[in-house]
């Protein structure tokens, strides 16, 4: 969830003195195994797990991977480390030192006329790397004292878990508190025969051990756009299939920029296409058919080397048993409902990350919710995870970051009378000399007008490093800076950001909001 995800947890919040309880009275003066059990071992729960022990208590966690259909597992972490936003970043990187060869010679650089990349060295460093950090984590759970164990977990009750090791083992282990922090997992779709025999998901892809090749990647998510960005930098020919609109939840102009600088960075877009079947071929290629959304009998079909599905994601909680718990899940994804406080329908149950119903799946905000959390349990601290004004990025070849409201969202909240939104078409500096397009780099501040001032409700950007950008924007504007604050600051020359200080033509002024001047 992105946009308006704070007044969902508000809803949500709502709901909290309606939510069946299980009370703990009854548990006063039993001795548990430990003060707090975390079931999950991604960044969400690793930081509530290690931010408890630091504070004196026992702590144990659970973490298990279910191989992927395709077989794929991996170590201590969550997805964020293992195959999410690490490896994510790292193919980003590589894709974009690709076009930085191709730019280096109207820099004077003198280069082979040929230069070749290679998959192979590329995934064992990125795995190398994300061994480290494996081995990171279970280094930071035993200098805090913090019991770690590799098995699945399934409710007995509300205090009791049972543990079942690879070998087969199991063990009960009981607890004051529990927190649930499963993550979640990619979603095939069931109705599409061959998808989950021959498809691959983002868990897969960075575990391959020869070149995906020609890919054909299913969905409109950012997953989807950052894995066909990146696997088009690094030179294989990518096609992305659409059902409708690309990154539903922001901007709807800046995603629409987004999706046309990845057309004209090769990738082949499929609109308005569903999948009908996968099927491998005698010759190993997998062929897809797929029809038109708008004329479902117009029917395609066409090979590919490797399908990735993006298609969605849905919590990791089936095996969970919560029921035996009295902890409530949502919807068909089977996210946990949780109140303003990430507290279950079972009074001494919590959740955490992206297995909540109606919260961001980002690391950072897993992060500090655990570490929120962890303080209240445990400590004094009675400081709540606020999901307003996230920021983040999609890192797609031309990235796109934001913070806030789109402006159809806020026009939707406040009124369009009530908005005023300031943009500019620009040209980074670097873009010049080997004469790159920037005709997608473009700024959006969304204002909230009051007779006083503008606040400054939304800011979207599309640019190099837009995520590096946005990171610092994002005090200012949480801390409800305004237009004006931000015109009355110096830029920094050269560089993109200064462009948003520089920001002074509305969209209701009708002007030109192409960036002319040094």
């Amino acid at each position: 969830m992105l946009q308006g995800a704070g007044s969902s947890v508000r809803r949500l919040g709502v709901l909290s003195g309606h939510l069946t309880r299980h009370a703990v009275s009854a548990a006063a003066g039993r001795k548990f195994d430990y003060d707090l059990i975390v079931v999950g071992g991604g960044s969400g729960g690793l930081a509530c797990s290690k931010e408890a022990a630091m504070l004196g208590k026992k702590v144990a966690v659970l973490d298990f991977v279910s191989p992927s259909p395709q077989g794929s597992t991996w170590g201590l972490g969550g997805t964020c480390v293992n195959v999410g936003c690490i490896p994510k970043k790292l193919m980003h990187q590589a894709a974009l030192l690709g076009q930085a060869v191709r730019d280096a010679s109207a820099y004077g650089w003198r280069l082979p006329d040929s230069v070749s990349h290679s998959w192979e060295l590329l995934t064992a460093a990125v795995k190398n790397h994300i061994r480290s950090l494996n081995w990171g984590h279970r280094v930071q759970l035993k200098e805090k004292n913090v019991d770690y164990f590799n098995a699945q977990g399934s409710f007995i009750d509300c205090h009791t878990l049972e543990s079942l090791s690879k070998d087969g083992s199991k063990a009960q282990l009981t607890s004051e508190y529990f927190v649930l922090a499963v993550g979640g997992r990619p979603r095939y779709p069931d109705d599409v025969p061959g998808a989950r025999e021959f498809g691959i998901t983002s868990d897969d892809l960075f575990f391959l051990q020869k070149p995906p090749g020609k890919t054909l990647v299913i969905g409109a998510s950012y997953v989807a756009l950052e894995c066909a960005g990146f696997l088009a930098g690094l030179g294989f020919p990518t096609s992305l299939m659409v059902r409708s609109r690309c990154l539903k939840a922001f901007d709807r102009e800046l995603a629409s920029l987004v999706v046309r600088h990845l057309e004209g960075h090769g990738v082949q877009l499929l609109s308005h296409s569903e999948p009908r079947a996968v099927e491998r071929l005698s010759n190993g290629r997998l062929a897809v058919t797929w029809h038109s959304t708008q004329q479902q009998q117009e029917v395609y079909k066409d090979e590919w080397d490797t399908v990735l599905f993006a298609t969605g994601r849905e919590a990791a909680t089936a095996g969970l048993c919560l029921s035996r718990a009295g902890v409530r899940t949502g919807d068909v994804t089977g996210k946990i409902i949780v109140d303003s406080q990430e507290t279950t329908s079972a009074q001494n149950i919590f959740a955490v990350g992206d297995a909540m119903l109606g919260r961001w799946e980002l690391t950072p905000v897993a992060v500090k919710a655990g570490k929120l959390l962890a303080g209240r349990l445990f400590s004094e601290k009675q400081e709540l995870m606020n999901y307003d004004l996230v920021p983040t990025t999609v890192f797609t070849p031309l990235e796109f970051a934001a913070v806030g409201l789109s402006e159809e969202r806020a026009t939707a909240e406040h009124g369009a009378e009530n908005i005023e939104v300031y943009h500019a078409f620009y040209k980074p500096l670097e873009f010049y000399l080997p004469e790159r397009d920037a005709s997608q780099c473009y700024i959006k501040m969304v204002c909230l007008k009051s007779p006083a001032s503008e606040r400054v409700v939304g800011l979207h950007l599309t640019g190099p490093n837009a995520g590096e950008v946005m990171q610092g924007f994002a005090v200012a504007i949480k801390l409800g800076a305004t237009r004006a604050d931000f015109e009355s600051t110096v830029g920094i020359h050269p560089t993109c950001a200064e462009e948003v200080v520089k920001l002074h033509i509305s969209k209701s002024s009708g002007e030109d909001p192409t960036v002319t001047a040094c």
